[in-house]
């Protein structure tokens, strides 16, 4: 692994890891192409390093909810620096626990996990995955704008939020496109949507993380990536703020629906790539 490919697959997982165009179909695509083994130990190690990089934008730029939530977690638990005190409203708290709810169905993925993993050598496969989630920003951008905020906001909205998010484990389907869309149809606001869906990222990718670093640990690999590893790690981190910015700011005009046709010539031409070489 090179620091050049370091940054270039730096800048392409940070970059589809948030926009809505699916960071694992694109780097699978790339790696099953250019037939760099996904299999191989120090690989997946070094993929642990550019999803870390991506964890690490996340937190930067959701800094002030993350800790708001802790906080006031905390205070519920008469711990903290509002141990004592007493409010009719705990805002930060409330997200806390949508979230908790929308992420329930996650765990269901662990019994079948490594079954979803062989499909990342199917080029194919991935490849209908993106156009089809393509389809769902076109159709989220004709939707009608909510009118539910974090106040009017259901543990049932979560709840389907976070089965679409289940459904987005395979491969190819974007996690941002899947769970705005549903967020938008469940009659969220368009920018409370993206806000929620970035926020329901941290504990996927914390999990996640800890899962694939595990396997990679016990895989092995040779610590020579590690300079060309935290490149990449340090890109995708750069590369993963400027795609939550330009989602939040094409959701604020409502026109996320601009991916679509991104998303359905990268599937098409995937699909012919695939089968000429």
């Amino acid at each position: 692994m090179t620091i050049w490919n370091a940054i270039f697959l730096g800048i392409i997982q940070g970059l589809t890891e948030f926009l809505p165009i699916s960071s694992s179909g694109h780097l699978s695509i790339m790696t099953n192409l250019f037939d760099v083994n996904a299999a191989d130990g120090g690989y997946m190690f070094f993929s642990v390093l550019l999803n870390i990089g991506s964890l690490l934008a996340l937190i930067l730029l959701y800094w002030q909810d993350i800790k708001n939530m802790a906080v006031e977690i905390l205070g519920l638990m008469n711990i903290g620096p509002m141990a004592g005190v007493h409010r009719e409203r705990y805002p930060a708290a409330r997200m806390f626990f949508m979230i908790l709810a929308a992420s329930i169905p996650l765990f269901f993925i662990l019994p079948i996990r490594k079954k979803l993993a062989v499909l990342y050598f199917n080029s194919i496969f991935i490849a209908v995955s993106i156009i089809l989630t393509g389809c769902m920003l076109f159709v989220s951008d004709k939707m009608k704008e909510g009118n539910k905020g974090l106040g009017s906001m259901t543990f049932l909205d979560a709840i389907i939020i976070g089965l679409c998010q289940f459904a987005s484990a395979v491969p190819g389907l974007s996690r941002p496109a899947t769970t705005i869309t549903a967020g938008i149809a469940t009659g969220l606001k368009r920018t409370f949507a993206v806000r929620f869906s970035f926020l329901l990222s941290v504990p996927v990718l914390l999990g996640m993380n800890i899962l694939n670093l595990v396997d990679a640990i016990k895989m092995g690999f040779d610590t020579s990536i590690l300079p060309a590893g935290f490149v990449g790690m340090l890109v995708s981190m750069l590369a993963s703020i400027v795609a939550i910015l330009v989602v939040r700011y094409l959701a604020q005009k409502g026109k996320l629906g601009t991916f679509a046709y991104y998303c359905w010539v990268m599937g098409v031409l995937a699909i012919i790539l695939t089968l000429i070489f």
